[in-house]
């Protein structure tokens, strides 16, 4: 698992294009929006579809489910964990 978060911190940096912030910076239990990282609605739709390109996810819009997968680096490893096709 914890390749994969580290894979999932590299994506996130990449697709935001977060030149100021390295892996190590993420705490991967750390809210992603509003506190914490402070991403918002733009930042939830490129790394969505960064997720479903690196791992092959199939995410719905603006679910609240999809909402619960974006709370953390955690939550988003658990999910690709158990919902990936690549």
């Amino acid at each position: 698992m914890d390749k994969l978060i580290a894979e999932i911190k590299t994506l996130l940096i990449d697709s935001l294009n977060l030149e100021d912030i390295q892996p190590a910076d993420i705490d991967t239990d750390a809210p992603l929006f509003v506190d914490g990282l402070g991403l918002d609605s733009i930042d939830a739709l490129e790394l969505g579809v960064a997720l479903q390109r690196r791992y092959g996810l199939s995410l719905a819009g603006d679910s609240a489910e999809t909402r619960q997968h974006f709370t953390s680096i955690a939550a988003l490893a658990a999910f690709v964990t158990t919902h990936r096709t690549k």
